[in-house]
């Protein structure tokens, strides 16, 4: 029970943020580009509680990573449908890449703050938290945003390639959105796609935006926090 209260109070806000930020961001490109939608249901906010999903909550404290209900999108009013789905596709993971790259920059400057204040009490009451959240933050936004660029619909990654591929492929890879889920759920959960490459992708990301210094602070988020 207490290893549950820990995953709850570091892991909750950096997902709940991450997930929201992620679908607000398509609907906010999509009313850009001419489709009101998700404007007119009232989910261009940043209120996580319009856009929870129990299910892709209970799934960050689970495997790691999570969903929200996507924001719903009307192709077919957008000003220029073939560019602009690329667009509000493409719109999740730059906001997620975003935010793992501010959470980063905060990270690292947190970790230069603890190191000045190496004999305060407050580094581990106080500060060892917010590092471990920010940490987390880096960690969930940039697995979100590589695992949505997989490129099978519906993921973000599938749909930016049916709008940019010429008409014949296109058509063919929008047909297989009705399965995408399956696919993705037997490539992730039934092969060595996350182990060979989502996972080192990932690895390597944290290293380029946290930095070396920070590592101490992902070795207690995956060996405290996150262990299962």
């Amino acid at each position: 029970m207490e290893s549950f209260f820990l995953k709850l109070s570091i892991m909750l806000a950096p997902g709940l943020m991450a997930i929201t930020c992620h679908e607000v961001s398509h609907g906010y490109m999509a009313n850009r580009l001419g489709d009101g939608t998700a404007r007119s249901l009232g989910r261009l906010t940043l209120n996580p509680l319009k856009h929870l999903d129990i299910l892709g909550t209970l799934m960050v404290f689970v495997v790691g990573i999570g969903w929200a209900k996507p924001v719903p999108v009307n192709f077919s009013n957008l000003r220029n449908p073939p560019r602009d789905m690329v667009w509000v596709a493409a719109a999740g993971p730059i906001t997620n890449f975003t935010l793992a790259c501010l959470s980063a920059l905060a990270l690292r400057g947190g970790v230069i703050l603890a190191e000045v204040m190496n004999n305060s009490p407050l580094v581990a009451s106080v500060l060892v938290p917010i590092l471990l959240m920010l940490a987390f933050s880096v960690y969930i936004n940039l697995l979100l945003a590589i695992f949505n660029l997989i490129p099978v619909p519906p993921l973000d990654g599938g749909r930016v390639m049916v709008g940019l591929l010429p008409p014949r492929p296109a058509q063919f890879l929008a047909r297989v959105e009705p399965y995408g889920m399956i696919l993705i759920v037997v490539l992730v959960f039934f092969t060595n796609v996350f182990s060979t490459i989502l996972r080192p992708a990932l690895s390597v990301g944290i290293d380029i935006l946290a930095g070396p210094k920070t590592g101490w602070v992902f070795e207690q988020l995956m060996t405290k926090v996150m262990a299962r």
